[in-house]
C-alpha cells in the first residue's frame, strides 16, 4: 500500500532559520482575515519567538474571540476592520503596499481570492518582476534542505518565469547563508532530447542562469535521481557535473511537478516545508490549512528574513 511509504516524522521548524528571523527586526505581517484558529496560533506563536508584529485584517468579533480562546491579549496590536475573504485580502495587500506592513501573510481565504488581492493593481505590491513560490524543506533532523520552485502558485510556468523563479531562489539560499548554492533544473531525463521538451528548456534556462547570475551553479537537465543521489550520479559517470547529487535547489517544469516533489519531501521523509512568494514588493506567505504548526513558523521565519533585506 502507498501508506507504507509515509514517514512518521513529526515537522520540526529549522533552528537556524528561526535563529536568523529572531535576530532581524520583526516585521509587521498583516494577516488577511486572521480571526480563525490557524492563522491566529501561528501568529500568536510567531509573536512570541520575536520573529513578527501582527497586523490583523477582517472581522474584529472574529479575531478577537480567537485571540480569548488562546488567552492572547492583542490590544497592542492593530486590527483593520474588513468583511469577508475579497474585502479581508485587499485590506492586508493594500496595508503592505502602502508601507503599513512588511509581509503578507495568508490567514482563513481561499487561496485564490488571496493571490487576486496581491497581484491586483490597487494593492501596489507589484514591481514588474513575476511572482513565484518558493519552499525551503528541511529534513527533520534540520541538517539538511532543498529549495523547490515552483509548486503552488504558476501552473504551467514559461521560460520568463522560471528565468525569475531562478533568481528568487538564488536570492533566498544567498540570505539563508549559502553563498553558493547548486541549483538543478528538472527534467526526466540527463540529455536534452526534443521529445521531451521539459529536458530542452531546462538546458537553454541552465545555460541562461550561467550566463546571466552570478554566486551559483547550475545543472540541468537533470531527472529527479541524479539531482538528489550521489549513487546514481557515480553509476552513471556524471561526477564532474557541479551539481549532481548534491543540489540545493530544484526549478520545476510545472506546478504538478513541483507541487508532487515537494509534498513527497515532506510526507515520505518528514520534511518541514517553509514557503514564501517572491517578486512582490514585500514577502507573501501563502501558508496552507494542510501545514503544521512548524512549517507555519518556517513560513514566518523566511517572511522575516526576505523582510530585512
Amino acid at each position: 500500500m502507498a501508506q507504507s511509504f509515509l514517514s512518521d516524522a513529526n515537522a520540526v521548524a529549522p533552528a537556524h532559520i528561526i535563529e536568523m528571523a529572531q535576530k532581524a527586526a520583526s516585521p509587521r505581517v498583516a494577516i488577511a482575515r486572521a480571526g480563525a484558529p490557524l492563522p491566529m496560533l501561528a501568529a500568536k506563536e510567531a509573536t512570541q519567538a520575536n520573529m513578527m508584529v501582527p497586523v490583523f485584517t477582517g472581522e474584529r468579533h472574529m479575531i478577537e474571540d480567537e485571540a480569548a480562546k488562546l488567552d492572547w491579549d492583542i490590544s497592542d496590536y492593530e486590527i483593520i476592520e474588513a468583511d469577508g475573504e475579497v474585502a479581508s485580502g485587499m485590506a492586508a495587500a493594500i496595508a503592505c503596499g502602502e508601507g503599513r506592513a512588511d509581509v503578507l501573510m495568508k490567514g482563513q481565504l481561499h487561496t485564490d481570492a488571496f493571490m487576486r488581492a496581491a497581484v491586483s493593481r490597487d494593492a501596489g505590491l507589484r514591481t514588474g518582476r513575476r511572482f513565484v513560490h518558493i519552499f525551503h524543506i528541511t529534513t527533520p533532523d534540520g541538517t539538511g534542505s532543498i529549495t523547490i520552485s515552483d509548486a503552488a502558485v504558476n501552473v504551467t510556468p514559461n521560460l520568463d518565469t522560471r528565468k525569475d523563479a531562478t533568481g528568487e531562489v538564488v536570492k533566498l539560499l544567498h540570505k539563508l547563508g549559502n553563498q553558493h548554492p547548486k541549483v538543478a533544473f528538472l527534467s526526466a531525463t540527463e540529455s536534452p532530447i526534443d521529445s521531451v521538451p521539459s529536458s530542452i528548456e531546462a538546458r537553454d534556462l541552465c545555460d541562461w542562469a550561467r550566463a546571466n547570475i552570478e554566486g551559483a551553479d547550475f545543472s540541468g537537465p537533470l531527472a529527479l535521481d541524479l539531482i538528489i543521489s550521489p549513487k546514481s550520479v557515480a553509476t552513471k559517470k556524471l561526477t564532474d557535473d557541479p551539481v549532481a547529487g548534491q543540489a540545493d535547489a530544484i526549478i520545476v517544469p510545472d506546478i504538478v511537478s513541483g507541487n508532487g516533489l515537494f509534498k513527497s519531501f515532506v510526507y515520505l521523509a518528514g520534511g518541514c516545508a517553509g514557503g514564501i512568494v517572491m517578486g512582490a514588493k514585500v514577502p507573501i506567505l501563502l501558508t496552507s490549512r494542510a501545514d503544521p504548526p512548524a512549517a507555519r513558523l518556517s513560513s514566518v521565519a523566511l517572511g522575516a528574513i526576505m523582510a530585512a533585506a
